[in-house]
């Protein structure tokens, strides 16, 4: 049941904004929506409905400053609800390069529709769909079908790929980065952002990592085994189920990274005096940037998904 059509923030008190937003958002039968009117990005709002509610909503942006920010917030249809971008991948993985063409983010933003994901692309569904009809002609590398895979497989297969070429390629692309800005930061001073970026970028990846290695992914286990035996308590599936949220929303984060390094570097296009450490580290960071949209696309779109139905369980 809508409690109102328009919340106008600013005129709530501080402390009971997003309450009050909660309160609404709550209140609201699958497939309806009210719209949040504020005087600032409130980005902050999405990051938490994410890690307490998890995929149950949508967030579509009317409006976007500079003074007025209009944002409307729906709740998801449980049952016969469109499919997502990140679901159509996970069904068949030769989409991934079809949206990699078009600019559409199949993993960090994987949750949105297609209606939706080209809105953010600026591509009509009609132009995304007529691409996916050509989808024979994608050639891949043959590939299992992981949607069949267990949890504790995809978890081992997830670490043992993914995340070892994380840790393995971060120094290299560190260290890259910071002798080309050496060089080259005089005739183009957006390297020395780029440096500072990646090096944050690459710190709290490595951070992520670690909570996923160590408390996540060992949770994860536990929860699979118990499946076939008694079921995990409500209190310990919440834990995992709020763990997964916070991991979705720092896999958006880092989406937000990458998509900046492609507009600081104008889409990893080398300048006329590019050497041939700036034309590598330029192949790195887009080969880099490849491996974690996959990363983080079997992550959110298949591991977590199987995780939250066993949760459902």
């Amino acid at each position: 049941m809508i409690l109102i059509e328009e919340l106008i923030v600013t005129q709530i008190e501080p402390k009971l904004k997003h309450p009050t937003i909660f309160k609404h958002f709550d209140a609201l039968e699958n497939g309806e929506g009210f719209v949040i009117n504020n005087d600032h990005d409130p980005k902050p709002l999405y990051y938490q409905l994410l890690g307490e509610r998890g995929n149950t909503f949508s967030w579509k942006y009317l409006e976007e400053g500079p003074n007025t920010w209009r944002v409307r917030i729906s709740k998801n249809q449980e049952a016969g609800h469109a499919e997502t971008v990140g679901e159509m991948v996970a069904k068949d993985i030769r989409k991934a390069e079809v949206f990699k063409k078009m600019g559409i983010d199949f993993c960090c933003g994987g949750n949105k529709t297609l209606k939706e994901a080209g809105e953010a692309a600026g591509i009509s569904e009609a132009e995304i769909n007529a691409a996916l009809e050509r989808v024979d002609e994608v050639v891949t590398h043959p590939a299992q079908d992981m949607t069949k895979w267990s949890p504790n497989l995809l978890a081992d297969y997830i670490v043992e790929t993914h995340h070892r070429f994380v840790k393995e390629q971060s120094p290299i692309l560190m260290s890259l980065a910071e002798k080309v800005a050496a060089h080259h930061e005089h005739q183009h001073p957006e390297l020395k952002r780029l440096v500072q970026g990646v090096r944050h970028f690459l710190e709290e990846l490595q951070l992520h990592l670690v909570k996923e290695e160590e408390i996540l992914f060992p949770a994860i286990k536990e929860l699979n085994l118990l499946s076939e035996g008694p079921n995990t308590s409500p209190e310990d599936a919440h834990a995992i189920q709020k763990v997964i949220n916070l991991m979705v929303r720092e896999h958006e984060v880092a989406g937000e990274d990458l998509q900046y390094f492609r507009k600081l570097t104008n889409h990893y296009t080398l300048p006329e005096d590019a050497c041939n450490s700036y034309a590598y580290l330029f192949n790195k960071m887009e080969a880099f940037e490849n491996d974690l949209h996959m990363h983080i696309h079997l992550e959110n779109n298949i591991l977590f998904s199987k995780v939250s139905a066993l949760i459902k369980q």
